[in-house]
Formats: C-alpha cells, structure tokens, sequence
C-alpha cells in the first residue's frame, strides 16, 4: 500500500508527538500481494510479524513515535533527524537476506500540532518522498540531509515529486542502485498554489478511467469552481509513470481562437510544426485545460488521436466534447467532511492556528462545498469571525443568485461568492478587480501599473483575498474569476478606454523589443513576447475589431522575428497576410509586415512564388518610404527568393549589393546573414576558392560580433570545402563545432541539417552504416518537430542516401536505419566522430 495526501493518517493521536522541528519516517512494503501469492498465509504473516518487530525496534531505539500505521506502512515521528536516520539505517541491515523489502523516506519541517495531529504539508511532503522510491531504499529530503550531514549518503537529483510540488533534491542512503524514482520526469504540469485534499474516490475514478486502453479521451466536466483543473493535475501526475514521453499541460484559458489550440498543444510540447507529427508514436499524455471556450476545436483532438495511436488525451471542460470514443467525467463538489477539511486548511494557510468551530459546516453547505467559494470565503479569515462570513453568505447569497437564471445552480452559486466577495472589497479595490480583466493570461506588476493604474499594494490585497494570483513574477486570475471580473469592466464603462491601453501598451512593448528581436541576442525579448503572447493577440485583435488596421500592421510588423524564432510561422504569415489585405497605405507599417511576410513564407505552406512577390512589394515600398536599411534587407530578401528558386547567378551579384548596403549601415547581423547566402550562391556557381575566402571572412567576422547562428553556418561551409577536398577528418571536426553552437542556441531545424552534413561526409568517405543511421536520426527528428526543408538540404540527403545505398544491401540498410532512428541526436555526432 502508499500513502496518500487525501487519507486521514492520524485518526488516533498519540499524546507525546514531538513538536517544533520534527523529522518524519514514512515506510511502506514493496510488492506485498505478490509476496503473499510467493509465500503463502502463513509464511507471509510470519514473515510481516518479523519486519513488524525490527521496525518498531529501529523506531523505539531512537525516540520514535509511531503516529499511524496502516496494513504494513508505518508513519513516524522523530525528535531529531540523525535519530531518524539512525532508524532508516537500523531497519535495512535488520531487513537484509529477508523476503520482505521496505521503501523509507525521510522529510524534516515544523508541522503545527493540533488536537488533531499533525498539520502542514511536511507530512505529505514525506509520504511522497516515500512512494517515490523502490523496496530497500531510504530517500531523505534536502531539508534532513541539511541536520544530517551527507556522510553515506548519495545525491540522486533534483526530482518533482507526484504531489506536483517544486522540485526537491532527494538524497539515498547508500550506493546501491536502484531503478530511477518514480517522479515526474518529463512534464510541464503547473506546482499548485495548495495541497490536494479531499476527493480520493473521484482520484481513483480518474486514474482507473485513464489506466482503461478503451479510454483515449477523458473529459473531466462541470461547472467552473468545482475543482476539475486540481483532480486532472493530480490524476495526471500520478499517472505519470505508465508515460514514457511525459504528460504535458496545455492551458487553454487564455484562448478564444479554436484554430490556436493545437499550436498551443505544439508550445507546451516545446516542439515544431504540426503535434500530430511530433507525437507521432510516442506514448504520452495531453491534459487540455478549460476547453469550453475553444469547442470548436474539438475534432482537432480526435484527429490528433486518429494520428497517433499511443496518445491519451485528458481534457477539463463545462461541457462535454460529444466526440466518438469521449468518456465523460462529470465531476461533484466535495463531500462535506472534504468541504470542511478544504476550508480549514485554507484558513488555516492565513491563520496558522484557526480551529474549526460550530460554523464552518453552514459556511460549506450554504457554499454548495465548492472549492473555489470556500478559498474565496476563506480568504476573509483574516478580517471575520467564521460566524460573521456566515451570517453575511446567508444574507448576501439569496440577493445574489437572484440573477444569472440561465447559469446552473451550482454556477450561480459560485458567481454570487465572488459578487460577494466584490462586494466586500474597497473601492480600488474593486476598481482594479474591474480593470485587470482586460489583461489575458495576466502580466507582470510594471504591466498591471502601466494599463490600469495598480499600485503593488491594492494587487496584494487582492491576491490575499484570492482574486489574483501571483507566481514567476506575475499576476493572473482564475478563469471563473476573470469572467466575473470582465463583467465588472463591461459594466463600469471603461471597457473601450482600458482596451485601447491595453492594446497600445503591448504596441510599445513590441517595438521596444524589435531592435534586440534583430540582432543577435534576442533571448530575453523573446522570453517576454512568449509570456505575453496571449496579450499581444488580444491586442491585435482589439486594434482589428476597433477599426485600426495601421496599429495592428505596426505591432505585427514589429514581431514577425518572434513568430519565426519562436515556431509561431504559420500564425504570424496568416496575421501578416490578413492585415496587409485590410490596410494598403504605403506606410512603414506596412513595409515591415511586408517583410515579415516574406521572412515566413518559407517556413509555411505558401512556397517561394509569395516570398518572392512580398520581398519585391517591400523593396518597393521601402524605395518609396525612402529608407535605406529597409531597402538593403528588402534586396536580401529577394535575392533570397532568387536563390531558392535556382536561379544564383541572377542572386549572386544582389546579395553583393545587399552585404554592401548592410555593412555601410552598420548592421554587421544582417550583413553576415548576407554573406552566408554570398557564400551559398558561389558554391553553386563552382567559384570553390572565393567561396572558401568568403567563408572565412564569414567566420572571422562572426566571431568577432559573437554572432553563434553565423559562426556554425562558416563552419558547415568550411567543412563542406574540406569534404569536397578529400579530407573527411577535418569535415567532421568542424561539423561537430557548428553542431555544439546549433544544439546551444537550440535551433532543431540547423541540428537536422548538420546530421544530414555529417552523413553525406561519412557516405563520401565510405562509411555507409554509420550514414545511413545518421540520415534515420536527422529524418526522424525532422518529422518530430514537422520541418520542411528546401531543395538544396533534400539534394544533400538524396545524394548522401545514394551513396550509402549503392555499398549496403537492403536487409543491413535497414537494420542501420532502424538503429539511428534509436539515437539521440548527441548520440548521433558521437558516433560519426568516432567513426573517423
């Protein structure tokens, strides 16, 4: 058995429990219904009697206090953590040569001793650190090893435990290996704000539900507030290990737009181009996040399933997809013992010391015991009694839930706690409540100061009284909450006011990141726009629905390199091209969407004819406007075109003009992305010594502007040249330094171009396994993150293919094709650098 955080652990409690910083050993038994089947009864009695014995031994010997037992799991508290320790150490030399294996974990705090034992999250803290080892391993948390020492001890790395808290390192006693913790390993899903209580029934319904292979799509509903988003967290967390390619949350609240759906799912998955292909055959699972908004995606989902046949999908919505295949979970409200537990805890998260007295059980029935309303009644702890919350619920809620008829009960419920809590708010209060709604996904406190007026005091109040929430730097709402909130704004009249500074403060962001989004170190411009990426949207969208086409062309004109960098192309070309038919001015607004446009067409579906003409429409514009950086790179870009349609003498003598252009600028970045397609045009022109000239110049210059995208490039092209001179040594050596830079700047679409380079040099040099596994890793990776590549990478591929296929028969090409699709990519390079 395991421990669980909604299993009431102390339903006696012992009277002398250690107090102040107490150290917890949690036990449990591995595998104990395979031993009873192994042993028998009576053996297998004889055999839990005897671990029993050397287990409260170890305990009493070093002043132990058993505080709970259940079956043949042990809960134990220490006064001192060496003392526990000594305990863990003493129970696994007593248990060796013996049938029966224990997992321990050890976690020190300072839990709050009430009459009813134990309070805090040091206790599930230490029952998780527990189940995430196997039989014969002591874990202890960083907390204990801090009052231990780490003499014996084994650090095993930072791990999220599956009670979704932050990562905590774990530590082993001893050396001896065992098979990695059961934790999460790969998964984005969010630390929650509170711990799980309650709802062990409805747990075990959901996991039982997703562990069914009948069960593909689970669909957790019911109305806003009930607590949905908390068990689909907890279920999937838990569910983890029957994953190997993770579980992954795709937040959906902040969307309206259905067709964002799957590349928010691609976002959250950290791939490229379309989900169904980078999931593909993995075995994973999705948890899509407040859906009802977005329905209209739904059949996506059931083609995104379609696609990939080890794909489970686990989905919270007020509604029911009414897809083929879709299980409904209709989730309830707490039961009313896990009501009053919700709201003690809650309470008790603002005064440590609060008891539950005669009114708590009215405030949780009058509140239906749903868990948003009973945080938001609980928030007010600080400020009422329990008996005054009460009184005013009972003569607020009636006036309250008389509106909203078209709502189900629960749902006017929940909206007349928050209307209550509104209502009980100052004035500034509710004025900023009102006026951070127009804010989609939240924003960090400069945001909230510029747009609304929000002093930081007024936003901390309202996230103690749990209308906001604040995490990584920045402020956000519930969506139930957000949906009261827009109602408040809709009704105070400034909806239109707030929007369009809104709109404009986004607006200035995005052009004060347009000269670092340019240059060569756009990182943390980047990092900003993809976390309020929701905002520049909504954005967008109130310049379009507000009649200002020009504005939306300047602030999508200004964050076109974003939604390349940031695999957003397909969203940003049908943005670009949707503005740029709705506005024709001949503005600078519409020039740099013009240059956006062309930039990502190829890497869309639109192909090189509309690159070419949205390239010359910006040159011509920008001849027009007059401005001469504009022209220079609206030049690259149509050369750029040129080159991709084959054509490079016709290219070659523009991007001459271009690097010039560029450098009398003063724009070194782009004059060496000009250089780079310089020296492309001459190697496919046959001019070999001026394009070996020109790519050392490309590398020297590079270096010098720490340029690392055209360094690797000077490097691919040096190795291209030592390739083609017979020399396959140096080839590899430089692709393995170009492939160190594109792996670190985290370009997957460079890595599986470098694969294919390390390919064609091994296929040229007569290593046709090693190629041949080096095209399957380079393939396989390509098809993960739904990349295209042009016609001068698929020549490259055909040519390296080729080779390899002429020296291997069909039996062993595939063998060596089935072992690099096996390969990471890190494993890939190491083995052609071992090859030579």
């Amino acid at each position: 058995m395991t421990w669980t955080e909604g299993r009431r652990i102390m339903p006696t409690v012992p009277r002398d429990l250690p107090t102040g910083t107490v150290t917890f050993l949690f036990s449990d038994v591995e595998g104990s219904t395979r031993l009873l089947h192994e042993l028998g009864p009576d053996a297998y009695a004889a055999a839990l009697a005897e671990h029993r014995r050397i287990l409260r031994e170890a305990f009493g010997a070093q002043g132990g206090v058993e505080v709970d037992t259940q079956g043949d799991a042990f809960f134990v508290a220490f006064p001192t953590a060496p003392g526990a320790l000594a305990a863990a150490r003493g129970i696994t030399e007593g248990l060796q040569g013996g049938p029966i294996r224990v997992r321990i974990g050890l976690h020190t705090g300072t839990p709050l001793l009430t009459d009813e034992g134990y309070v805090g999250a040091d206790v599930h803290r230490a029952a998780r650190i527990a189940a995430a080892g196997h039989g014969g391993q002591v874990l202890l948390s960083a907390a204990t090893v801090a009052l231990t020492g780490t003499d014996g001890l084994h650090d095993v790395g930072v791990h999220r435990l599956k009670d979704l808290s932050a990562p905590e390192r774990i530590y082993q006693l001893g050396e001896t290996e065992f098979p990695a913790l059961h934790s999460l390993f790969q998964s984005n899903l969010p630390i929650p704000s509170t711990p799980f209580l309650g709802r062990e029934t409805e747990l075990m319904d959901v996991e039982g539900l997703l562990s069914r292979p009948d069960v593909r799509l689970l669909t957790l509903t019911g109305s806003g507030g009930t607590g949905k988003t908390r068990l689909a967290l907890q279920a999937a967390g838990a569910q983890a290990d029957h994953y190997p390619h993770g579980v992954w949350w795709v937040p959906l609240a902040p969307l309206r737009d259905p067709t964002l759906v799957l590349p928010t799912a691609r976002d959250a998955l950290g791939a490229k181009g379309d989900v169904a292909d980078f999931v593909g055959e993995k075995s994973m699972l999705l948890l899509f996040d407040n859906f009802e908004q977005v329905v209209a995606a739904a059949s996506d989902l059931s083609s995104l399933l379609a696609a990939c046949p080890r794909l489970d999908v686990l989905v919270t919505s007020r509604e029911r997809l009414h897809l083929s295949g879709e299980q409904e979970y209709p989730v309830p409200t707490l039961l009313p013992d896990e009501g009053i537990a919700f709201f003690t805890a809650r309470a008790r998260a603002m005064v440590p010391d609060f008891q539950v007295d005669a009114a708590v059980p009215g405030i949780c029935r009058r509140l239906d015991d749903l868990p948003l309303a009973l945080e938001l009644a609980a928030a007010r702890i600080k400020a009422l009694s329990t008996a005054q919350i009460l009184e005013r619920l009972e003569r607020s809620l009636p006036l309250l839930t008389g509106g909203a008829r078209d709502l189900p009960e629960r749902q006017r419920t929940l909206h007349a706690t928050i209307a209550w809590s509104y209502d009980l708010l100052t004035p500034d209060e509710q004025r900023l409540f009102a006026r951070f709604a127009v804010f989609v996904g939240g924003c960090t406190l400069e945001s909230a100061e510029d747009v609304t007026e929000a002093d930081l005091d007024t936003l901390l109040s309202l996230v103690d009284k749990s209308l906001l929430r604040h995490t990584e730097e920045r402020f956000w709402m519930l969506e139930t909450i957000h949906e009261y909130a827009t109602e408040r704004l809709e009704a105070s009249g400034e909806a239109t006011s707030l929007g369009r500074r809104h709109a404009e403060h986004y607006l200035a962001l995005a052009e004060a990141s347009e000269p670092s989004l340019m240059g060569v170190s756009p990182g943390a411009s980047l990092d900003r726009l993809e976390r309020d990426h929701n905002n520049v949207r909504a954005a967008l969208d109130w310049f379009e629905s507000s009649g200002h086409p020009g504005l939306a062309l300047r602030l999508a004109g200004s964050i076109w390199e974003f939604w390349c960098l940031r695999g957003h192309p397909s969203e940003g070309m049908r943005r670009l091209e949707d503005l740029l038919d709705a506005d024709s001015q001949p503005t600078q607004a519409r020039a740099k969407a013009l240059t956006g446009a062309a930039h990502l067409a190829p890497e869309t579906s639109v192909g090189v004819e509309t690159f070419k003409r949205r390239a010359e429409e910006a040159l011509a514009l920008y001849r027009q406007l007059g401005d001469p950086w504009g022209i220079a790179y609206a030049e690259l870009q149509f050369a750029m075109a040129v080159a991709f349609e084959g054509d490079f003498a016709v290219a070659q003598p523009l991007v001459e003009e271009s690097v010039r252009r560029l450098r009398e600028l003063g724009d070194e970045h782009r004059a060496l992305q000009a250089l780079r397609l310089l020296v492309w045009c001459c190697e496919q022109l046959g001019e070999i010594e001026r394009s070996k000239s020109l790519t050392e110049d490309l590398l020297r210059g590079a270096r010098a502007a720490r340029d690392v995208q055209m360094e690797a490039r000077a490097l691919n092209s040096l190795a291209m040249i030592a390739d083609d001179e017979g020399d396959p040594g140096k080839a590899v050596a430089l692709l393995e330094d170009a492939y160190r830079l594109d792996n670190a700047f985290g370009d997957p679409w460079e890595i599986t171009v470098d694969l294919i380079r390390f390919a064609r040099t091994l296929a040229f040099a007569g290593m046709a396994e090693p190629a041949a596994e080096l095209l399957a890793r380079s393939e396989g990776m390509r098809q993960e993150f739904g990349l295209t590549h042009p016609a001068y990478v698929t020549d490259m591929r055909e040519d390296a293919e080729k080779r390899v296929r002429e020296r291997l028969d069909e039996v062993v090409f595939a063998e060596a094709w089935k072992r690099g699709q096996a390969l990471t990519p890190e494993e890939a390079v190491e083995l052609a650098v071992s090859a030579l």
